[in-house]
């Protein structure tokens, strides 16, 4: 038996709101105690001293994509598994856009996790057929199979599909993650409208291309009230009618990338291909009110919405570049120092959005701090500087705008019962 003391570490949980400084004794992969001072202690106990260092339940991702099965030049299931280890996510939920897409019971035995995989993968099943958004798939036959829920990641435009749809999923309550956008007023933009889509040239995405899309399902959910997650949401309007939504009662929960909490559109001014993002990151109105949506509570969880690319699929002009960035292992050392370090925000307020809420977002019990239960937590460093490059990234993606750049804050170790088969 293997035992491991985390001496004076301070421990984090947004389940208990606790934020306290305590020992805590690891035996097995089992959190044996959480004491203000642990004495007795078996005999080849391994001692680490953790002043200073963070230890909190794991992350989870709400979704972020794979590169298996299909575009394994991008990502595979080892490298995104191990992407997140390194960044402290235990759990991982990967959109149903690999090649095949994850539109049938089939396609979905096609995933299989790396043998004592780090983290625990789940996937979406798709909505439609091929992705295309046209006929649903046969989703009592995917949740079968163990989806964790149902998303395309893609735009539906189709708001008589979204009815049945939510009509057809009531009864079972399963989760629905829809991203509302109207592609025909996003017109292929790719910077929000403003100032500095002029200052810049580039083709502009108008707010109203999300807030219309969005306003169109409200309504839809007014009429049949099955719970929703809203995908990707980027703009300040849009936080408005979420608000607006969940006073009325409204069966919502909503999620925002990091990116957009943290660039704006005056950053593409660099026309760094790695901040081609979709929907676009927004303007700096945009970006205030998503952090102050999720401080609020308007929005409920920060999602990675990972997405590795070759260097050659980003190395085009801003405008011809594949949208996505990768972020698995950037996500919490960057919030962070910008939301934590700053006093903006609480660590408990951090943890919540990026571990308890995401899982209930997903109908899941959230990690949490047990005594006699699988450690499923993260041990972070909120002073260690590193550099974001090809030799410290477990990625095998570089399309980040942080490429090449020292950041602050590493995560070092993560502990996740493992779950090796994909459902």
């Amino acid at each position: 038996m293997t035992h491991e003391l985390l001496h004076q570490v301070r421990l984090l949980d947004p389940s208990s709101q606790q934020d306290r400084i305590s020992d805590v004794l690891i035996s097995d992969g089992q959190l044996k105690a959480i004491e203000d001072s642990i004495t007795n202690l078996p005999s080849d106990t391994q001692r680490r001293d953790c002043s200073g260092l963070i230890l909190g339940p794991g992350l989870v991702d709400l979704y972020c994509h794979s590169g298996t099965p299909g575009f394994e030049a991008r990502e595979t299931l080892q490298s995104l598994g191990e992407a997140a280890a390194a960044g402290g996510f235990t759990r991982l939920t990967l959109l149903p856009d690999t090649q095949p897409p994850l539109d049938t019971p089939d396609a979905l035995t096609r995933l299989q996790a790396p043998p004592e995989s780090p983290v625990q993968f789940r996937a979406w099943g798709a909505i439609t057929q091929d992705l295309a958004g046209q006929h649903l798939v046969e989703l009592s036959e995917l949740q079968a199979a163990g989806v964790v829920g149902f998303s395309d990641g893609a735009p539906l435009t189709h708001p008589v599909l979204v009815r049945r749809l939510l009509e057809y999923l009531s009864p079972s309550q399963v989760p629905i993650a829809l991203w509302p956008v109207q592609p025909a007023l996003a017109n292929q933009g790719v910077i929000r409208e403003g100032i500095q889509a002029l200052r810049l040239g580039l083709p502009e995405n108008p707010t109203v291309s999300e807030t219309a899309a969005l306003a169109e399902l409200l309504e839809i959910v007014v009429m049949v009230p099955t719970p929703v997650h809203i995908m990707r949401v980027s703009t300040a309007r849009s936080v408005a009618l979420i608000a607006a939504a969940k006073a009325a009662g409204l069966p919502i929960t909503a999620s925002a990338t990091w990116m957009h909490l943290l660039w704006n559109s005056k950053d593409l001014a660099s026309y760094d291909t790695g901040l081609r993002l979709d929907p676009p990151v927004g303007n700096p109105e945009d970006q205030e009110a998503l952090i102050q949506g999720l401080q609020d509570g308007i929005l409920d969880a920060i999602a990675t919405d990972h997405h590795s690319y070759t260097f050659e699929e980003k190395t085009v002009s801003f405008g011809q570049a594949p949208p996505g960035a990768i972020g698995l292992e950037l996500v919490l050392p960057m919030l962070w120092q910008r939301l934590v370090a700053t006093g903006r925000w609480s660590a408990l307020d951090l943890w919540r959005v990026l571990s308890q809420q995401p899982a209930q977002c997903l109908a899941q019990s959230p990690p949490t701090l047990e005594i006699n239960q699988p450690a499923e937590m993260v041990l972070f460093d909120p002073q260690q500087n590193w550099t974001v490059d090809v030799q410290t990234l477990h990625t095998l993606g570089e399309n980040t705008p942080l490429l090449n750049q020292s950041i602050q804050g590493k995560v070092l170790a993560t502990w996740c019962p493992t779950l090796c088969q994909i459902s």
